[in-house]
Formats: structure tokens, sequence, C-alpha cells
């Protein structure tokens, strides 16, 4: 019997390589690859730690036009430098990233931002406490800049605020990559980290200590909209694994299922149906937006 290709998980990679070169771009992107992982056990009880979150999502601006659930990709409302922010409040992140599906993406951020989990796990005594600040991660395509640049001053910040170990939450397929290079970076410094994301084959890739993959459309890797119940119960997956991985490229996958409407996977970058004026036009929007992106880039760089 052939396996049914819903019960796979994407290859982003693969989809996203046929993506680009259907709209006639070449060279198609090389993802990060790394044989060796570093590998920092969690030190101490789990109960006493303090953990840190690390998020790709950016803080709304409603100046910059619509963002979030619904909205096409939104270059302008990209950030280009780590920002950390108050985690004893709540906060309004959005995701708009490039390549993900916003048919599949709602408007409830706990399912890309789980600070008011990380938070209920520290009222449930199931670990210390939430570092005082948590810290976005700039979504960047060039490897050698976050690993030079970014990767090193979450790693600052971390130490500032006192870290034990860090969540890691991607949502975009190039976000899955940025957090596996900072994920590494931590760990080779002596924070044990787990990422949460969708995007199984890029993570694996990279290469990563500890991955929570959560077989859901890409900006719900915290758990599925509006269910509180689900969301906890997928930190506290990330937080089982953070105390129970004993080597490098533990991975472990998230028995939930997604509760929306099926055929999502089939239908996230299909080329199905596109015409070649269609895929002119996308081609044409995409160049649009990263003139806008390297225009933000070299004002903040």
């Amino acid at each position: 019997m052939t396996p049914d290709p819903d019960d796979r998980a994407i290859d982003y990679i693969a989809r996203t390589h046929a993506w680009y070169g259907a709209l006639g771009y070449g060279n198609p992107y090389d993802y990060a690859r790394f044989d060796d992982v570093p590998f920092a056990p969690l030190v101490g009880r789990l109960a006493q730690a303090r953990i840190t979150l690390i998020t790709t999502a950016a803080p709304f601006r409603p100046e910059l036009g619509d963002q979030g659930a619904g909205a096409a990709y939104n270059a302008a409302a990209k950030f280009y430098a780590v920002y950390s922010g108050d985690s004893a409040r709540d906060h309004d992140l959005r995701v708009s990233h490039v390549a993900v599906d916003q048919a599949h993406l709602s408007d409830d951020a706990n399912c890309w931002f789980p600070l008011p989990a990380l938070r209920r796990a520290v009222a449930a005594g199931r670990i210390g406490a939430v570092s005082p600040r948590f810290h976005g991660a700039p979504t960047n395509r060039s490897q050698r800049h976050t690993l030079s640049v970014d990767a090193p001053e979450i790693l600052a910040r971390c130490r500032e605020d006192g870290a034990d170990a860090a969540i890691l939450v991607a949502n975009c397929p190039v976000c899955h990559q940025t957090l596996g290079l900072i994920a590494r970076t931590l760990e080779a410094s002596g924070i044990a980290t787990v990422v949460m994301g969708a995007a199984l084959d890029i993570v694996e890739r990279c290469g990563v200590p500890r991955f929570l993959f959560t077989d859901a459309p890409l900006g719900n890797a915290a758990g599925p909209p509006h269910d509180v119940t689900a969301q906890d119960r997928t930190l506290g997956l990330a937080l089982d694994l953070l105390e129970a991985a004993t080597e490098p490229r533990t991975t472990w996958r998230n028995p939930l299922v997604w509760p929306g409407p099926p055929g999502w996977k089939r239908d996230y970058l299909s080329l199905d149906g596109l015409s070649p004026a269609d895929l002119a036009r996308l081609r044409a929007e995409n160049d649009a937006a990263k003139t806008v992106a390297q225009a933000l880039r070299d004002a903040t760089t």
C-alpha cells in the first residue's frame, strides 16, 4: 500500500526548491548542514531552572500594514536585529513570514509565542522561572550572519539574564534553520535548548540537540489555536525533552493530530493549476518584497 502523503512530514527543502525554481530562480538555496552537534545537559533540576524563550515572530506595528493571520508576506514587517522584551508583560507578536501557510495561521499568538504557557509552567512548579526577557531572532538567509552576529548576541543576552535553558519556537522554513543555528551556539556554550517546530527536514539537516516536531502547518509549533490544554501539553513535551535527552539529535514527535481542515500538506506551496501568468505575477511580487527587505536590511545593518 502506498503511504498516504498526509501521513508524512512535508519535505520543506524539496517543496521550497520546486516553488522558487518554478518562479524562475536558479541556484536553489543550500540549507545548513552539520554532522557534529553540540550537546549541553540541563544542569540541576528543571523545577529550579530559569528558562528563556526565543522567537522569530515580530512585534506588531500597525503602521506597516497587514501582518499575521491571513495576511500576505509583509517584507516591511521583518526585523534584522536581535530584540528583547519583558517576559512579565503580554506582547502582540505576529507572523507574516515568507512561506508560512497563512491559510492555516490563526489569530492566536499562543501557537507561535508560548510565553503564557511558560508562565503557567512556573505557576505549576514545572520550571523555576521564566527569564526576565524573551529574545527575538532575525530570520536571515545568511547563515554566516546568523552565526557571527545574531547567535552571539542572543547568547550574550541569555547569559546576562542567567538563563539555564532556552525554548526556541520556529515559524517559516528559514526560521527553522535560524533557530537551529542559534540552538547550536547556545549548547556549545553550556545552555541547554529545545527547538519547537514543524519543518523536520530542515532542523534535522542543520543538526540540533533536541527537537520537538509538531506535524502541523508552519506557525503552529506551540500547539493548535485556542486550545490551552493542547498548548500546555505541547510545551510540557518540550520541557520533558529538555530533561530526558541524553545525546544530541534527540527528536520527539508531538502526538498531536492537527485539528484543522485536511489537505494542508498537499496545498502548501502547491504549483497545481498555476498558469505562466500566475507564476510571472508571483515572481514579480517576490521581487518587490525582496527589494523592500533589502532596503530594510541595509537601514538596520
